[in-house]
């Protein structure tokens, strides 16, 4: 199983994403967090492989989230969550430790086959396309 915590502000994106994932049997989400402060704490207690990590948090945002997380014994995978593909907070969170980016509005099943990718060791460095 792939243990996998979902961080973000927006308890409707969280309740998505724990939808989404939670359909595959080989996820399974451990916990969430609406900023990144309380995401630490939960990495810590529950260990995941993987993390969707929303950028533009209250408290402490996704990208000193993700840098801080780098620094943990046998730290998770972060995938950062944005609306723009092309935000500069992008390429800090990626310097910062983040495996790679999604968009927010990236299609359900490529959501599942990115957070597969990156438990197992491989980059998601843009939003996967589902397209030709």
């Amino acid at each position: 199983m792939i243990r996998v915590v979902l961080v973000d502000d927006d308890p409707l994106v969280r309740s998505g994403l724990g939808l989404i994932l939670g359909g595959a049997s080989d996820l399974e989400i451990v916990g969430q967090a609406d900023d990144g402060r309380a995401a630490l704490a939960l990495v810590e207690q529950q260990r995941p492989d993987v993390v969707l990590m929303d950028i533009r948090m209250p408290v402490m945002d996704g990208i000193e989230a993700t840098a801080r997380l780098r620094s943990v014994p046998m730290p998770p995978r972060v995938i950062v969550l944005t609306t723009f593909g092309a935000d500069d907070h992008v390429v800090r969170a990626l310097s910062a430790g983040a495996a790679g980016f999604l968009l927010k509005d990236t299609p359900p099943a490529d959501i599942v086959d990115a957070v597969r990718r990156v438990a197992s060791g491989s980059r998601c460095s843009r939003p996967p396309s589902s397209g030709p």
